[in-house]
């Protein structure tokens, strides 16, 4: 009698294949999700709306059938502590960044706790989501490609970065708080330390840079188009529209996040 070894897909174990086929694998899988995240970036609406439920879809399902396992993709309790100084170091940063905007007098946070938190709660989620795309997606896929962990760092950074394009300070920000992240991850392997020092982070710059500056934290097609949105919804200072959430998640769908 033979018997026939067949291998079935569980979710939550992680998947073994050939080295090849799971190189192979990688390399499909990232370029058709980025390509998905810039074009929806590059794309007006309505159709801007349709290619990013097909993006966060496509990352989905290439999560579940790709899963790495919880502990490789930082989804455990380990590592926290140890990691804890990098949300004090962000926190620390931030408080410098408030002091120094009201000094400017481009400070313009929210009034109480409760209208902080209903403005930037769905900021913190689109960080942990931000992070998962940058740490667990990318950069576990180039660690695979690339020998060298720090080459590995720098392609998911650039990557990172360039979905930020054309604004100058989201992609300069990016660029130093993305490798510092992937180097943060490789180092603790907890995800959640990154997501929470991320939410510092761009709650920080909505408060204290000026919307015209850095329009509103927009990327790709709305950056450009800012001007011309915000002169069809009035003056930005007594009525500002809510603005797409300035990362390579901005793709899924806009943050109700508004500022005074």
């Amino acid at each position: 009698m033979t018997l026939i070894a067949t291998t079935e897909f569980q979710p939550g174990v992680p998947e073994r294949l050939p080295a090849t086929h799971r190189r192979q694998r990688d390399i499909w899988e990232l370029s058709g999700v980025y390509c998905l995240i810039l074009l929806a970036l590059w794309t007006p609406r309505p159709w801007q709306t349709y290619l990013a439920i097909a993006t966060l879809a496509l990352v989905l399902i290439v999560t579940w059938r790709s899963f790495d396992g919880s502990r490789e993709m930082g989804f455990r309790v380990a590592g926290f502590w140890r990691s804890v100084w990098v949300v004090a170091v962000a926190l620390a940063l931030a408080a410098a960044a408030v002091v120094l905007a009201a000094h400017l007098q481009t400070l313009h946070a929210p009034s109480s706790a409760g209208l902080f938190l209903s403005r930037y709660w769905s900021y913190t989620i689109w960080s942990f989501l931000q992070e998962f795309l940058l740490l667990n997606f990318f950069l576990l896929r180039f660690m695979r490609l690339v020998s060298n962990r720090y080459l590995a760092a720098i392609a998911a950074t650039g990557l990172f970065a360039l979905a930020h394009l054309p604004s100058p300070i989201l992609t300069a920000l990016t660029l130093i708080w993305g490798y510092a992240a992937c180097l943060i991850f490789q180092r603790y392997r907890n995800i959640y330390i990154p997501a929470i020092a991320h939410a510092i982070f761009g709650i920080c710059i909505a408060i204290t840079i000026p919307g015209p500056i850095d329009h509103n934290m927009r990327v790709g097609l709305g950056y450009l188009t800012y001007r011309e949105h915000a002169h069809h919804h009035g003056n930005h200072q007594r009525s500002q529209i809510d603005h797409t959430v300035s990362t390579v998640a901005c793709v899924i769908a806009e943050a109700p996040t508004r500022r005074s």
